[in-house]
């Protein structure tokens, strides 16, 4: 996609990479934190806690940015990490249901500023939960408020940034039991994201990019 297409342009070859909202119910493969760590799987059937989080694309006048949060140090998990908004999907919700209304609980993102453009591939976390990211395209102005129990700060992050493979960092941590944990990372002005969030984001990339650069002459 060139980097002086028209917004609509973008819209278009965005969604047409993407699942679309129907699919949701269609057992489809998924990402997980295992890929990198394959020997640390669990072996056997896990229930899988189905969550969602919004994948906020703001169209700015120099490009896409994606909204993330940086999680309030009060929480009990996860805290102080950088995240998309979202969390669990209640019953009878959708996907996209659930994390617009977290959107809107977490950063007061309004669902009319938000147009869905599809799903992306489903992330699997070494805590046990099912993430569908949902893709949607965020139309200025907006006006966001942190709610304070849960998101500390909220930022913006180039879109451009977030899905160049040179900014996809492969880092690990020694968990006590001695096993290496290996997980990516991506820093941008300092903030680091990492976990589940960069393994979402580059699951997007490789929706996105990854088929176009393994095709001869690349993108």
């Amino acid at each position: 996609m060139r980097p002086d297409a028209h917004p609509d342009e973008v819209r278009d070859w965005v969604r047409r990479r993407l699942d679309p909202l129907e699919s949701y119910e269609t057992e489809r493969p998924h990402r997980s934190d295992f890929d990198l760590n394959p020997e640390m799987t669990p072996k056997g059937e896990t229930t899988l806690v189905p969550a969602a989080v919004l994948v906020p694309l703001v169209e700015r006048d120099d490009g896409l940015s994606v909204l993330l949060t940086r999680r309030a140090d009060t929480l009990r998990r996860h805290t102080g990490q950088v995240a998309l908004p979202g969390g669990r999907i209640d019953p009878g919700e959708t996907p996209w249901e659930a994390a617009l209304r977290e959107a809107e609980e977490e950063i007061g993102l309004s669902r009319d500023r938000v147009e869905l453009a599809g799903l992306s591939t489903r992330y699997r976390t070494g805590t046990n939960y099912l993430i569908t990211p949902v893709v949607g395209f965020v139309t200025p102005p907006i006006e966001l408020s942190p709610n304070p129990q849960e998101v500390a700060e909220i930022f913006e992050t180039p879109f451009r940034f977030l899905m160049d493979p040179a900014n996809h960092e492969r880092r690990y941590y020694d968990q006590p039991s001695g096993e290496r944990r290996y997980f990516y990372a991506m820093t941008h002005e300092e903030r680091v994201i990492w976990g589940a969030t960069a393994g979402m984001l580059r699951a997007l990339y490789d929706r996105l990019y990854g088929a176009l650069e393994a095709a001869p002459g690349g993108v």
